[in-house]
């Protein structure tokens, strides 16, 4: 992208549409200006400018939930710009992940599920609270929860042989949980499996 061919409209402004780096979801549309594009670029956290405000504002400047800046891409005709960044808490000043939560016609769920399942898996992790089963697997450690994942994949194999889909669908489910457990034991990022899975499939 070369800054010098973006082009404004008439009050000096270009919608940027900020896309999680890891799972693809879009978290938000803004804009931007020539100095808020210049000071994402330099600080790497995102700044848009505010109409109501007229003023620059860096997301997550009283919230905390930053926007990281990854990459930055214009359209083929250099008047919308594609932000892909690393999200620090939810994008939306509703607590939700993005601001596009309101599912009026859904075709199909979005993968970006998996990465919200981790991040509640974390929460529970860090605030362990009663009655929750996965608190309680937390708190029995690592060896339990491998255990666990040994007896989700024998029962997973064993369902892949029968002719009954949905009990494949429900065992396969239980071994996905809780691989995504044990990687949050382990402090692995599922972002992490991602890039392995991309890196081959690159090959």
């Amino acid at each position: 992208m070369n800054p010098t061919e973006l082009k404004y409209d008439q009050n000096g402004l270009i919608p940027a549409i900020v896309q999680d780096s890891v799972t693809r979801q879009v978290l938000m549309l803004a804009f931007m200006n020539r100095e808020s594009l210049q000071k994402t670029l330099d600080t790497r956290l995102i700044t848009f400018y505010s109409r109501s405000r007229q003023q620059l504002w860096t997301k997550g400047e009283t919230s905390g939930n930053t926007l990281e800046l990854v990459q930055i891409q214009a359209d083929c005709d250099s008047d919308t710009l594609l932000v892909t960044a690393k999200p620090n808490g939810p994008a939306c000043h509703t607590g939700n992940t993005s601001c596009f939560f309101e599912n009026e016609f859904r075709i199909e769920e979005s993968y970006g599920f998996l990465k919200q399942l981790e991040d509640l898996l974390r929460n529970r992790k860090h605030e362990m609270p009663e009655g929750s089963y996965t608190s309680r697997m937390f708190a029995k450690g690592l060896d339990k929860i491998t255990q666990k994942v040994g007896e989700e994949a024998i029962e997973t194999v064993i369902a892949s042989k029968n002719d009954d889909e949905g009990e494949f669908i429900y065992e396969a489910s239980d071994l996905l949980f809780h691989l995504m457990l044990l990687m949050v034991e382990k402090e692995v990022p599922f972002a992490r499996l991602i890039d392995e899975l991309e890196r081959r499939h690159s090959k």
